[in-house]
């Protein structure tokens, strides 16, 4: 079984709760209490973590787009916005990765990626789909 190198992956979709209506709980006696249950967005998690090789290489080429020293640590968790990385850079890192791995990241995917797990995972799911 792979290792469990990192954090999970989360393609976080509001899913809209069907056949739910509002319901109140009133006319209770101590001290009036009522409850009030409404839809709520649900949200799913896929656990699926990447290949370590796969994982090295999106550390690797992160670094190489963000001119990132050679003692920075990247690591599986590491979030763009923290390394620095602004849009555009984001969108760089993207376009190297797609490159690098012969895949084509569509942008609502695109716009999911936060962490460098997240685009191992990507990636892996992209090259697996081919």
């Amino acid at each position: 079984m792979a290792s469990l190198a990192g954090s999970a992956l989360s393609f976080a979709r509001p899913v809209k709760a069907i056949n739910i209506k509002p319901v109140s709980f009133s006319g209770l006696k101590k001290d009036n209490v009522t409850f009030r249950l409404q839809p709520v967005t649900q949200r799913f998690a896929v656990c699926c973590p990447a290949k370590k090789e796969t994982l090295d290489q999106v550390c690797d080429i992160v670094k190489k787009q963000l001119a990132l020293a050679d003692g920075t640590e990247v690591s599986g968790s590491s979030k763009f916005q923290d390394l620095g990385a602004d849009s555009l850079d984001t969108v760089e890192i993207v376009m190297g990765l797609e490159e690098a791995f012969g895949i084509s990241v569509e942008e609502s995917s695109a716009q999911s990626i936060a962490t460098v797990e997240d685009a191992a995972n990507l990636i892996d799911d992209l090259v697996a789909a081919k």
